[in-house]
């Protein structure tokens, strides 16, 4: 056996931790090692999608437990009012038109329809989806296709009234070409009907019944005690709907003790008389006319 002098060892032992080092920095090669990924293919842009002023709020009608929720609250609170009024005399929620004596007048309710008993979303729905808005032509298609649905808490709150004896009328600003479609729909949906007496005052079935709906609640008044007024828009209620923002807040604050007394007002905020305030009802307005009105009406945080 050769002795190594101890320089000589120093050096192969310095040779051999070289030789490691660079198997070391070597990456080793496999079979199992997943090759490099390709380069996603080029996919085309997406196509924009339109806006539409009326998605969110058409959507949460549709889809949302909020919505079906605030409905559910109001019918609850008209039962209870229901019930106050059966027992008060002088009770009226029509003081405008309820006159002379009343006390003793078989009872009734006053209920809008669209919005109030009838969810129509899905014409906003189509609306938006079809790139369209209002028109007085697919509205009378849409309300004879007979497809509305009942608001939450509607079918069940009608038919708790009717079964006390109290009468429903439903005074609705759909036109009188559409009553017997829509008869057909509540029907289907199981409110009541009225029996022998006519309970749909539909717009324009006589000459003095307009939009605004104070000559058709005068004729109710004339043989029943109105306990309530259900409605989803101002023009439910009163008839002075149409001012300004202003004039609109003083009319609402005179009837201060009506609200969630004996008049009861569902959640639409899809359409109505609100949204033309700002561009002063002029329904003949371009929808970029329009919507620039409404966004300089907002009272907005000034980002500081």
């Amino acid at each position: 056996m050769v002795r190594m002098s101890h320089l000589s060892a120093i050096t192969v032992a310095a040779f051999l931790l070289a030789a490691c080092a660079d198997k070391a920095a070597t990456p080793a090669t496999s079979a199992a090692e997943p090759a490099p990924a390709a380069a996603p293919a080029a996919t085309p842009a997406m196509a924009a999608v339109p806006a539409d002023d009326n998605l969110n709020a058409t959507l949460w009608m549709q889809h949302s437990v909020e919505y079906a929720g605030t409905t559910q609250t109001a019918f609850s609170l008209a039962k209870i009012r229901l019930n106050e009024a059966l027992k008060d005399k002088v009770w009226t929620a029509a003081p405008a038109e309820q006159t002379g004596k009343f006390a003793e007048l078989p009872p009734a309710i006053i209920c809008d329809v669209d919005e109030t008993l009838l969810d129509n979303s899905a014409y906003q729905a189509w609306n938006i989806t079809a790139g369209t808005s209002f028109s007085n032509e697919t509205w009378s298609k849409f309300v004879q296709a007979g497809i509305s649905k009942a608001v939450p808490g509607a079918v069940e709150f009608a038919n708790y009234a009717a079964a006390k004896g109290i009468t429903v009328f439903y005074v609705s600003n759909r036109t009188e070409d559409g009553e017997q479609a829509t008869r057909d729909n509540m029907a289907k949906l199981a409110f009541p009907m009225g029996g022998n007496v006519d309970t749909f005052l539909m717009q324009k079935e006589k000459e003095d019944w307009t939009s605004k709906k104070g000559t058709r609640r005068a004729v109710v008044a004339q043989n029943y005690r109105i306990l309530l007024l259900l409605g989803d828009n101002f023009g439910d209620f009163v008839d002075a709907y149409k001012g300004t923002e202003a004039e609109r807040q003083q009319v609402y604050a005179a009837n201060a003790t009506h609200w969630g007394h004996d008049w009861i007002m569902l959640p639409n905020p899809s359409y109505g008389s609100f949204e033309a305030v700002p561009y002063k009802f002029d329904y003949g307005a371009t929808p970029d006319a329009m919507r620039d009105a409404k966004r300089k009406a907002l009272t907005s945080w000034d980002g500081q």
